[in-house]
Parts: C-alpha cells; structure tokens; sequence
C-alpha cells in the first residue's frame, strides 16, 4: 500500500457527530480508549469475585458462600479476568491504541472492522453479564468448562441457562477478536512509514504481530469447540457425551461422545492463549526498560526469534496440562520435553532485560517500576512451571494450589504488572496528561507486596495436597494446619484489592486535572512520542519518515542521550544501527 496516498486517505477529517466520535469511532485511538474503560469495569467485576472468594476461604466456617455460588464466582472469576480483562485490554486497548502511532500510520488498515470489533466485543460482555441474573446463576465449572459437566444441562447446578450463555458470550469474543487480529496483521504488515523496515520495529509492535498470529491460528479451534458444545447442550448431538452417562441415576440420552476431545481442543486454544497473555507484555516491558535505563535494548534480534520462537511452541505443549487424564508415558514425555524447551527463549529474554538494566543510568519511574516487577513475577512463576512441566511431579500437584500459584504469577499478575507499566507510560500520549507518580509507586509497593503475599504461599497449600476448587479446606483434618495460611493468603488479597483503588482514583483524577503532558515527556525515540499528546485525527500533518531503529539511546557523539527514529542518521553519531538498514 502507498503510505501518502494511505495517510491522505485517513487524514481528510470532517466534523463528526458526537455518536460518530465517541461512540461509534472509527479512530483507533478513541477505539483504543472504549476498549480500556470497558476491559477496566470487567477487571472490577472479575477483582470482586475474587475478593468474595477470598473472604469465603479465608472464614469458611461462617458459609459466605454455598457450594455452587462459589464454584460460580471462581468460574466466573477466571473467565473474566482471562478472555474479558487481560486478553481484551492487551490487544484491544493497547493494540489499537499503539500500532499505528508507533508504525507511523494514520490509522488502521480497516477503521469499519475496528469499530465492529469493538462493538461485537459489547455484547460479548452483556451476554457475559446477563449469565449471573439468570435462573440457575452463572457457569460454575470452572473456566475451562471441562465436558460431560459443561455439555450436559442437568450434570450440575452451574450447568443451566448460564453455561449456555457462557458458551455464547466466548463464541461472540473470539469473532471480536479475530476482527482485530486481521487489522492488526494487515496494517503492520502494509501501512509501515517509510523506512520502517521490520528490522526497525519496536519490540512492542512484534509482542502484538506475533499475538495476532497466534490468535489467528488458535481462536478457531476454541470456536468450533464452542458450536460443538452448544449442540450438545441444545441438539442432543454427543460430541463430547459419552454413551452409558449416569447423571443422578438415570442415563443420559448421548452416544458416541468423547469428554477428553474438549480439553484436546481447549488447550490446543488454552496454552497458545497464556501466550497471547504474555508476548503484548514483554514487547511493553521492553519498551519501558530500554527508555528508563537510557541504554539501547540488549539484543534486539535475540529478543524478536525468541518472542517468535514462543508463539512456534506454544502450540506443541497443550498436552502437560492433560497428564493426568491416562495419556501414554511416551507422549507424556514428549510434551515434557517441550514445555522444557519453551523455557530456553523465555530464559533469553529475561537475561535480556536485566543487561539492558545492568549499568544503566537508570530512571526510576512507576512505568520502569511495575515492568521489573513483571520481570520478577515471570521468573517466579517460570520457575514452577518447570516443576509442573515434568510429568512425574505435575501428577502430584495437578489441580493443587500449586497451579493457582503458578499460573497467577506467570500469567496473570505477570501480566497486569505490564498492565500498569504501559499505561503509567502511554497515559500522557492517551490523555495529554501525567498521572501523579508519588501515588503510582505507592500503587506499586502495594501491589507487589500483596500479589507476592497472596500467591506465593498457594505453592504451600499445594503441596500439602488443598485442591484448588474446594469449597471447605477445614472438611479434610490434614489441611487444618494450613488454616492460618489462607487467612494470610485472604488478608493480603484484600491489601492487593483495596491497592487498586488508589490506582483508579489517580486514573482519573490525572485525566481531568493532571498536569499537562508534553510531546515527548520520557525522551524516548519511537514515533508515537513524535506527535502531539494526545494526538489529533490523522496523528501526523504529514507521513513520519524512519532512519534508525528505535533504541538509540546514550550514543556517543550524540548531543542528547536518546535519538528519536525520525532523526536522519549523522556521521558523528551513527551509531551500529542508526543508519543502517534493518
């Protein structure tokens, strides 16, 4: 595509309604922002669930909640804050927001389709909603939704009316979601600056180009998945029922069913997904790292094969979530030994961004904060991924806390640190405005201090054998011991919970009153701190044209110690790459 004619194309701006501008925008910034406010209302919801829980483990003789309504909020708990906040607010805030202000474009490649995404993305979440005021109340089998129990309306009480709407509200998300991840593709892929090679690209925009593949390629498998468990729960079809199903004595109707080819395609989808929760975030902490440490990020073309290498392998490791379920050793072997493999370029990363730390004149913002706490969080919870991923230990802690602790540090804490990384950083490019940074690092100190006190003695409760969807520890003699734990794990959760607050009130308080932010408040040199803050329509009078890559900082020569890639390359201070071509 022709970036001038592409820019004159989006730029012709006329005066728009109030409907078309802010609700029915076609501008990926405003996009960008629906997006965020949304994902952020889901994150309350999926926080307050969680909340619930906690108070209900932590005093579970006083019965705050009963059997079923707590298997529903932590189904629910899970499935909000996996699909409706992580996953919604990587790609759909920060991606749409992002990727054409740092590629230098003036939009995406398909304003209409963003707009629909977004818009098929609301429904979604009512449909979501509307699952907890149902009769019945809300899927409670777990987020995964594990067949015969998820497939069979009568197996158990949160089988009703809600997990058909559970069935539809992800079906829906996913076609919002590959609405995206084809706008994302084809806009870096076509509507780059001039002289943006790929070589050039900020490792952010490779976070998300290689996430849209993966979501390309795994997304459908989830929805056919979806279509063949929403006949069987409305058509009678027995996809995933097996015949001679006794359900409260009497035989199920079904015949033919397979229940294990459900999580064959769920973590064919699942393990891709934990990824697509992860890759977005080591492209922003790259960002960030690189920009407060003022050195040039360590091994730009190591960091782009390894975040390529993990999407490749994400989809050879589904298996070690399914060791229990009578796999042969040999396969089980195999899977290990790629779960094992995955670590090798996750490995690279990290020691990446500690020698891109190491010696570096370092800024200690809250952005600069929160992203080392992701580099911590991602190594704590690698680190039991290795005890999970071999195959002899997972059968022990297999659906213990040990898991919970695993996947909330690797995944999800992981990656709400990057969260609040990105936007404490884009926040002035987002808004025109500085968020007040005496409170975000209180923001920060509270959050870390209560994810780690909240999650890391899960990994105790694991291997002392506390399953992770039970309702009543104390049932079981052997777990009183650990009673006092979850009290610990209860009351620093609701530190990690009331921390929050101090966050959105900041939010919003800088957004209308914070100071005025300038052009480029961090000095830092990729495209999007080239326009105004916020941008206006068009983000750019004229195309940007590229000359250097976007890590350019403390170059010898160099007048300043960052280098903005719109700068044209000088024989003083070159640099490696500021000339070259990528």
């Amino acid at each position: 595509m022709d970036t001038a004619v592409s820019h004159e194309t989006h730029v012709g701006h006329h005066p728009e309604s109030f409907i078309r501008h802010y609700v029915f925008s076609l501008d990926h910034k405003t996009i960008g922002k629906q997006y965020f406010f949304v994902t952020l209302f889901m994150a309350l919801v999926g926080g307050s669930l969680a909340m619930l829980m906690r108070a209900h483990l932590g005093w579970p003789d006083r019965g705050i909640l009963d059997p079923s309504t707590y298997l529903a909020a932590a189904t629910m708990h899970g499935t909000v804050m996996i699909f409706f906040f992580l996953t919604s607010i990587l790609t759909g805030a920060f991606g749409n927001f992002l990727i054409p202000l740092m590629i230098g474009a003036p939009d995406m490649a398909f304003p209409f389709l963003n707009m629909l995404s977004f818009w098929t993305f609301v429904p979604s979440v009512l449909v979501l909603l509307a699952s907890f005021f149902v009769p019945g109340g809300p899927a409670g089998n777990g987020w995964t939704s594990y067949a015969p129990l998820s497939a069979v309306p009568a197996a158990s009480p949160g089988s009703g009316l809600g997990q058909t709407l559970w069935v539809v509200a992800i079906f829906i998300l996913m076609t919002s979601s590959l609405f995206g991840s084809l706008n994302f593709l084809t806009t870096i892929i076509n509507m780059r600056a001039p002289g943006l090679s790929l070589g050039r690209l900020p490792l952010a925009i490779w976070g998300i180009f290689i996430t849209a593949i993966l979501a390309l390629l795994s997304f459908p498998v989830l929805m056919a998945a979806l279509a063949m468990l929403f006949l069987d729960r409305v058509a009678g079809t027995s996809f995933f029922v097996p015949a001679g199903l006794l359900i409260g004595g009497k035989l199920t109707p079904h015949s033919g069913g397979e229940a294990l080819l459900w999580q064959h395609l769920f973590w064919f989808f699942g393990h891709p997904e934990v990824y697509i929760l992860i890759l977005t975030p080591m492209g922003i902490v790259s960002e960030i790292i690189s920009t407060f440490s003022r050195k040039p990020i360590f091994g730009y073309k190591a960091m782009v094969l390894s975040l390529a290498s993990i999407g490749f392998l994400s989809f050879l490791v589904w298996g070690h979530h399914m060791f229990v379920s009578g796999m042969n050793p040999i396969l089980g072997a195999t899977f290990t030994i790629s779960t094992m493999i995955i670590a090798i370029p996750s490995a690279i990363k990290t020691f990446n961004w500690l020698t891109t730390l190491w010696q570096g004149r370092i800024r200690f913002t809250t952005a600069l904060l929160f992203a080392i706490g992701f580099v911590s969080l991602f190594v704590t919870g690698g680190l039991s991924g290795i005890f999970l991923a071999a195959s002899p230990v997972d059968i022990y802690l297999h659906d213990t806390y040990f898991v919970v602790a695993h996947f909330h540090f690797v995944m999800a804490s992981a990656a709400l640190f990057s969260i609040f990384a990105g936007t404490y950083f884009w926040f002035p490019k987002m808004f025109g405005r500085m968020m007040n940074e005496r409170l975000g690092k209180i923001h920060f100190v509270l959050t870390f201090l209560g994810i780690y006190g909240t999650f890391y003695p899960m990994h105790f409760l694991g291997t002392h054998g506390m399953s992770r969807r039970l309702y009543t520890p104390n049932f079981y003699p052997f777990l009183g011991s650990v009673q006092p734990l979850d009290v610990f794990v209860s009351i620093s959760a609701f530190v990690l919970g009331a921390a929050q607050f101090i966050f959105i009130a900041n939010f919003f308080w800088s957004m209308l009153r914070g100071p005025k932010a300038e052009r480029n408040p961090w000095q830092s040199n990729t495209l999007e701190w080239t326009a105004d803050s916020p941008p206006p329509h068009g983000n750019w009078p004229q195309t940007p044209v590229v000359y250097r890559w976007p890590y350019d900082y403390a170059v010898p020569g160099a007048p300043e110690d960052y280098i903005p890639q719109t700068v044209p390359a000088a024989p003083a201070y070159a640099g490696r790459h500021g000339g070259g071509a990528a």
